[in-house]
């Protein structure tokens, strides 16, 4: 009898939009074609949403008895972009084979703007130019429209921003060192929001890029079965392009941007919301920044536990962020390693001043690497509380909890590592247990210890977990010539891929020079 063939497994939605996507990209940078794939699934989810509350004013259900289908401000009061009869997702798709469809687009997305001004400068332009082909993008378009369909049409919201989301991504792997400065890998930003629980009150992320904390923190709510409308959201971004990918990230999840601000001088010299105090702050600045504008800031208020160096920017965002909490208020922060460490130029005693004047210092974790896209630089976690005394957690002042997950993660592929959910469930469970009344911590010998002020003092206020958390007990199976060959073997294939990337580098020169 013939062995029956198996069925491959069909892949998740996304990954099949994904590699269709990219299929149609051709000679199209990834920087630019992510705005044409990004802006149709945002064009597509705004005319859902129009187009279900359109067929329910029309057909004058209770509720909406003697309402017009076509007054904008109907829309307005339900929280639902008005959307004009060019922009409508139906009237393109039916129109997705013309040769003028990039036109089309064009002038849809500006007929969307002029109805709705919390979209004012934040829509692409892109779709009629010349290197984007009218054919591949009528296929595009042919490819969104089979986003939630049938039954899934009701929560394409929900659909539509998953994709979206899950693109995002993509795009920055895509884009590799440049895609990092819009995007924070997921991973890393459940486990900044898992640690916090963002549950009530406001959050804030100064340098914001697409907006994944935020994104996040709503999901934390959603969850967690509690009311968006008790958390409010602040951010900023100095980089344009990347805001509006950020408003349209927010968008999509039906979350308000309002007070996502955009201005290119930054949050060093132009502090959008230099009045807020936040219950919660998530961010990822820049690492090791020198191109901050220190020098113009020399006598900042923001400076409290003393002057950053000009020429790196980590201390400085320590203090902003500092300077913006609440007084029961908290803050994770991804920064480089070589903070925990420095004493160049007053680094070493503004750490110093936060530990022992501030006490604003409550746990650092020490991530793996290979969890960034735009930098090999090592990473860390800070976790800021600036009331460590009894304010709904117990009294952890005089001690700082540190956690060394550098062993944890999971590799995606030779360049890429991800936190999977049960090493975040770890990590922010030891940091819960260790916070909370009542809660079952213990020191564990090369992950976790909770270390008195003194003993950080000893060690000359060096914040690195690996000093503190001392090693593993051994194991008695550990087989370290398989080990050895084991890393042996990573190096080599890291060696053979940096030579390829090497030679494609110096064959597209040759072929720019010639």
């Amino acid at each position: 009898m013939p062995r029956q063939k198996k069925e491959k497994p069909q892949e998740p939605l996304e990954k099949q939009l994904w590699a269709a996507a990219d299929k149609l990209r051709k000679n199209i940078d990834a920087a630019e074609y992510k705005h044409v794939v990004l802006g149709l699934i945002f064009l597509r989810y705004v005319s859902d949403s129009f187009e279900e509350l359109y067929e329910k004013l029309k057909s004058g259900a209770e509720g909406y008895e003697y309402a017009d289908p076509e007054d904008k401000y109907e829309y307005g009061a339900k929280n639902v972009f008005f959307v004009p009869p060019e922009a409508r997702w139906s009237f393109l798709r039916d129109n997705a084979k013309k040769a003028e469809i990039g036109v089309m687009v064009d002038v849809a997305l500006d007929a969307i703007e002029k109805e709705n001004p919390s979209l004012k400068g934040v829509l692409p332009r892109v779709y009629a130019k010349e290197n984007l082909d009218p054919a591949s993008l009528g296929a595009l378009i042919d490819l969104v429209s089979g986003i939630a369909l049938n039954d899934a049409k009701a929560r394409s919201a929900d659909v539509l921003g998953h994709v979206f989301e899950y693109f995002l991504g993509e795009f920055a792997l895509a884009e590799g060192k440049k895609g990092g400065q819009f995007y924070t890998p997921l991973s890393i930003v459940e486990l900044l929001v898992a640690m916090l629980e963002p549950f009530k009150g406001r959050v804030m992320d100064p340098c914001c890029g697409s907006g994944g904390m935020f994104v996040q923190s709503e999901r934390f709510v959603d969850t967690h079965k509690g009311m968006r409308q008790d958390l409010s959201i602040f951010g900023q971004e100095s980089n344009q392009t990347t805001w509006r990918l950020c408003k349209m990230n927010l968008a999509i999840r039906n979350i308000d941007s309002s007070q996502i601000k955009w201005n290119n001088e930054g949050s060093f010299l132009n502090d959008a919301h230099k009045d807020i105090r936040a219950d919660y702050i998530l961010a990822n600045p820049p690492f090791n920044d020198s191109d901050w504008s220190g020098e113009l800031l020399r006598k900042d208020a923001r400076w409290q536990y003393g002057v950053p160096p000009a020429g790196n920017a980590n201390f400085a965002w320590l203090q902003h962020f500092a300077f913006h909490l609440a007084p029961s208020g908290q803050a994770g922060i991804v920064l480089a390693k070589g903070a925990l460490t420095s004493k160049t130029n007053g680094e070493g005693e503004i750490r110093k001043r936060m530990i022992e004047e501030g006490n604003l210092i409550d746990c650092i974790v020490n991530l793996p690497a290979k969890l960034f896209l735009n930098t090999q630089i090592p990473a860390a976690l800070w976790f800021l509380a600036r009331d460590r005394t009894n304010h709904k957690f117990r009294n952890r002042s005089g001690e700082i909890l540190f956690i060394d997950a550098r062993n944890m993660g999971t590799l995606i592929n030779r360049r890429t590592r991800i936190l999977t959910h049960e090493d975040i469930k770890t990590i922010s469970d030891t940091y819960h247990n260790w916070r909370n009344v009542g809660g079952d911590y213990q020191d564990v010998k090369g992950f976790c210890a909770s270390v008195p002020i003194s003993e950080v003092a000893a060690k000359d206020y060096v914040l690195t977990p690996g000093r503190y958390v001392g090693l593993p007990d051994e194991e008695d199976d550990f087989d370290f010539a398989e080990r050895f060959a084991s890393l042996q073997k990573e190096f080599m294939e890291q060696l053979e891929e940096e030579k390829k990337l090497n030679e494609a580098i110096l064959e597209s020169v040759g072929r720019i020079t010639i």
